[in-house]
């Protein structure tokens, strides 16, 4: 029954539809009428052109539908009788126009029983008229949209039946709003209007005449800009007019039509001046296109420029374009000039000869036919691949060899990075370390020249000077970032390309991992070994992890109550925040990048982040690497400096929707406390711990011994999740400290590029200043020193591996991570269970813990009552990209790695239709 409801429900209410128009909206429409079971009788559309027939009647005829293409309805303002007869005969119900360029007479448009519809893209009565959506821009409307009305006698004066509106975006044009509502929108509305009238559902709405406007087709002769007005009106002129018919200016004496225009946000680039006629002060030609500058000071962007001989140039290319005019070409490149003249000849059929004056687009092709171009260039032409603006920017024949010539030969890429890199001989290789800001795909001074020295914790030189970012670049940085996001190449890739360059730069990070750990140890004190296979490796690991999700991040479909007699459709879809912030640490420099930064780009973001001040090379070094990668400009930022102004800064600004931090307990409030008080942007904190770890008198004792020590020591103690305290059952105690004490003396300190050290310096001065004065306070509170407990008698920051016992609850060693080397001892009665549970949850922290025994029934409930993220049993420091790291109570919340990691950097959004 319920599939008969269905069948009847489908074939109900059906009308006879005359569909008269053109165009691909035209051809949708069409299509998605028949697919609702709505018969089209007849098709009333424009001629061929140029022997090619419009999108409508090619599927229409292909549908064995009746197709009529009138070359016009009227003459004289008559109607032709036997057009009138032609169309009569078809016995319409419903006139359905969805883009329409004839004039219909009303003998017509009020001939069928439910007369006719008309699409117009715009809010009526505001833009009556054929350029509704250029002077939704022209005016700087806030709000676009389509009307579908009932025609009458007047111009686009008839009934409302439907409306729908969205958003103009600060820097949408034509396109943008044609393709992302008015065509996927209107299309949908046009079907929904026919059923509506089928149902007799239909509302007729009179147009009020208040807010009413009409605007007539620009010319070229009155498109020229006004300079002597605020940017933005220059912006809302110039994006309302591309492409036709074109706003245009007169720079250096010469009309040069303009293209592509988009607001300046950030400082103004460098650049060199170009006079423009009217203009407050000179135009520049910087490396991002033109910037024009308003009555108001603020300034505009344009990215394509038009001569009057039609050719098209980048407009950062305005000052090289005569000696672009011709390239000599070799054998091998005449040969590729004369398939891709063939390929001309295949798509332009209606052309007699291809000659080097030849346009492509005014020899009638369009853009299915770009599309083809493009793809037949890179099959039959060696696998040059060029993108569908490339045919925009070079149209005649000639133009077209010439840029892909250029493109054969690699001569227009972009211009090489430029970097000031600090050279170093060591660890017998050459290390090329960057050491200034990254912002928006470039390196470069902190904006008020300021720098900083970084220290080499080994024997405390001076590695090199870095810069020390100011609020200024931060915001820079934001701009970049904001404008990648929104506007840039990264925010419309597909998720699966996406994952190819994370890919890519995951492949970059291994070919430089030898590079990459020297710099950790020269930077962190990292032991060379450990950098290669954890700081590293696990980095290159976690960018491979996360590429593979880029294209697996999905919402689900929900059942609800129906709306009835209509039905509803639930979904969700996950979504990127948008500007991301990420602040880490100085113990793991790269991983800590690692861990939240390719989860935030694979989830479609752009970030800015700012290492640890004291460790800020291996990031800088990763941001060259993302370049060779192919990363988008923008998409990644590193800004090195200060906490209080950088890290202060990111927390308060409005523009950053997500921050992601990794530190100290302490600020990780002052972050969270800012980010709600700027504008309530999520945040993720992994912060301090006091990981405690049970040994039970079961364990295998050389297996909790040497993991023990690997639970306080791993990377000098500087561990996030290292054992903060351990307790061992009583009847075992004397012996396990005595043997850790042993494996201690065979530790070798020293050098940590040497690959035989175990144990490393601290990562900088201060934090081992803050160890001596932690073991001496815990000898003051009466704590037992077994073994270590000062800084080594050595050039560098090395701290003795360190052993306390009989440390009791409320002493500060008892309660307080030192963030290094030292192991906090306390015995526990043999078989208390409960107790030491009890002592080990009485904490406010909760980022890791572990326990090891022989009983697996032990291990479960401990395990179950541990307080904490994180639980390893028989085991320690056991992480993985694929499982979730992250703390409880006062060590934060949020997760890094694995697919929850994905969750903190995307939102969700629900989605309810009603059909």
């Amino acid at each position: 029954s319920l599939w008969i409801d269905c069948f009847f429900a489908y074939y109900q209410n059906k009308l006879k539809l005359a569909l008269i128009g053109q165009s691909l909206f035209g051809q949708e429409v069409y299509t998605n009428l028949r697919k609702q079971g709505h018969k089209v009788v007849g098709v009333f559309t424009v001629p061929d052109k140029d022997g090619k027939a419009d999108p409508l009647a090619v599927v229409a005829e292909k549908d064995g539908t009746p197709v009529f293409k009138f070359p016009r309805w009227r003459v004289k303002g008559k109607p032709i009788p036997e057009v009138v007869e032609a169309y009569k005969a078809v016995g319409a119900e419903l006139n359905v126009m969805p883009f329409c360029s004839q004039f219909i007479p009303m003998n017509v448009i009020d001939f069928p029983k439910h007369g006719s519809i008309i699409y117009h893209p715009s809010i009526l009565p505001r833009h009556r008229g054929a350029s509704a959506i250029n002077w939704t821009l022209i005016e700087g409307d806030k709000k676009a949209g389509f009307s579908i009305f009932w025609a009458d006698d007047g111009l686009d004066t008839g009934p409302i039946l439907l409306q729908q509106e969205c958003p103009v975006e600060p820097n949408d044009t034509v396109d943008t709003l044609y393709n992302r509502f008015l065509f996927p929108e209107g299309i949908k509305a046009m079907v929904e209007a026919v059923q509506l009238i089928a149902d007799g559902k239909a509302p007729k709405i009179p147009q009020s005449e208040e807010g009413a406007s009409y605007e007539g087709i620009q010319k070229k002769s009155n498109a020229k800009v006004n300079m002597a007005q605020p940017a933005e009106v220059i912006h809302n002129w110039i994006r309302g007019h591309d492409k036709v018919p074109g706003a245009w200016v007169v720079i250096d004496g010469k009309p040069v039509t303009l293209y592509s225009s988009s607001m300046l946000s950030g400082s103004v680039p460098a650049g060199q001046p170009v006079e423009v006629e009217g203009a407050s002060q000179p135009g520049l030609i910087a490396k991002s296109g033109l910037i024009l500058f308003g009555s108001d000071g603020k300034a505009l962007q344009v990215k394509n420029l038009q001569f009057e001989d039609r050719n098209m140039i980048p407009a950062s290319k305005y000052f090289s374009s005569d000696e672009d005019a011709s390239l000599d070409l070799t054998d091998d490149e005449k040969e590729m000039a004369e398939k891709i003249r063939a390929i001309w000849k295949g798509i332009l059929s209606n052309v007699p000869v291809i000659d080097d004056t030849t346009d492509f687009f005014k020899s009638g092709a369009a853009s299915m036919d770009v599309v083809r171009l493009v793809e037949e260039v890179k099959q039959k032409c060696g696998g040059v691949q060029l993108q569908n603006e490339d045919v925009y920017m070079a149209t005649t024949f000639q133009s077209f060899i010439q840029m892909f010539v250029r493109r054969l030969r690699g001569e227009d890429q972009e211009e090489e990075l430029l970097i000031d890199y600090v050279t170093k001989d060591v660890n017998n290789m050459t290390v090329k370390m960057p050491h200034q800001c990254f912002i928006n795909g470039n390196f470069e001074d902190a904006e008020d020249g300021k720098t900083y020295n970084t220290v080499n914790p080994t024997d405390g030189s001076v590695i090199c000077k870095v810069s020390y970012a100011s609020v200024a670049d931060v915001d820079r940085a934001v701009s970049a970032a904001k404008e990648a996001f929104d506007n840039g190449p990264w925010g419309k890739m597909n998720p699966r390309d996406r994952g190819q360059l994370l890919y890519r730069l995951a492949d970059l990070m291994e070919e430089h991992q030898e590079e990459l750990a020297t710099i950790e140890t020269l930077d962190s004190g990292a032991v060379y070994t450990l950098a290669l296979k954890t700081h590293v490796g696990m980095s290159i690991q976690t960018f491979r992890y996360f590429a593979g999700w880029c294209d697996k991040i999905q919402g689900s479909t929900i059942p609800i109550n129906q709306a009835r007699p209509n039905r509803n459709l639930t979904f969700t879809k996950k979504e990127p925040l948008g500007v991301c912030a990420i602040v880490i640490p100085w113990n793991y420099p790269l991983m800590m990048l690692a861990w939240k930064s390719a989860a935030c780009l694979a989830a479609g973001n752009t970030l800015v982040l700012k290492p640890a001040q004291v460790t800020p090379l291996t990031a800088l070094k990763f941001a060259e690497l993302t370049v060779k990668a192919g990363i988008p400009k923008g998409v990644i930022n590193i800004v090195p400096g200060s906490g209080g102004l950088v890290g202060q800064r990111m927390s308060d600004h409005p523009d950053i929707r997500k921050l992601g931090f990794t530190g100290s307990t302490p600020i990780g409030k002052q972050i969270m406390k800012s980010c709600a008080v700027s504008n309530l942007k999520k945040v993720s904190l992994e912060l301090g711990g006091k990981s405690p770890l049970i040994i039970f008198s079961d364990c295998d004792m050389d297996k909790a011994v040497r993991m023990g020590m690997s639970s306080v020591y791993f990377n000098k103690g500087e561990n996030c999740i290292a054992a903060g305290r351990l307790f061992v059952e009583e009847s075992i105690h004397d012996e396990y400290i005595r043997r850790v004490v042993e494996e201690i003396k065979k530790m070798k300190i020293g050098d940590p590029l040497d690959r035989s050290t175990d144990h490393g310096p601290q990562n900088h001065k201060a934090h081992l200043d803050k160890l001596v004065e932690y073991c001496e306070l815990g000898v003051k509170e009466g704590a037992t020193l077994v073994y270590g407990g000062r800084q080594v008698d050595r050039q560098g920051f090395f701290m003795e591996p360190t052993v306390f016992t009989d440390v009791e609850d409320h002493m500060f060693i008892a309660k307080e991570e030192s963030f290094g080397p030292v192991m906090v001892v306390s015995k526990f009665k043999d078989g208390d269970v409960d107790g030491v549970l009890s002592r080990a949850n009485n904490t406010e922290f909760g980022l890791a813990s572990g326990v090891f025994t022989r009983d697996i029934n032990k291990a479960m409930y401990v395990s179950e009552r541990l307080e904490a993220g994180t639980v390893f049993v028989n085991t320690y420091n056991k992480t993985d990209v694929a499982a979730p790291f992250g703390g409880f109570k006062q060590s934060g919340f949020g997760k890094d790695l694995g697919e929850e990691a994905l969750h903190e950097y995307l939102r969700t959004k629900a989605v309810t239709v009603e059909y």
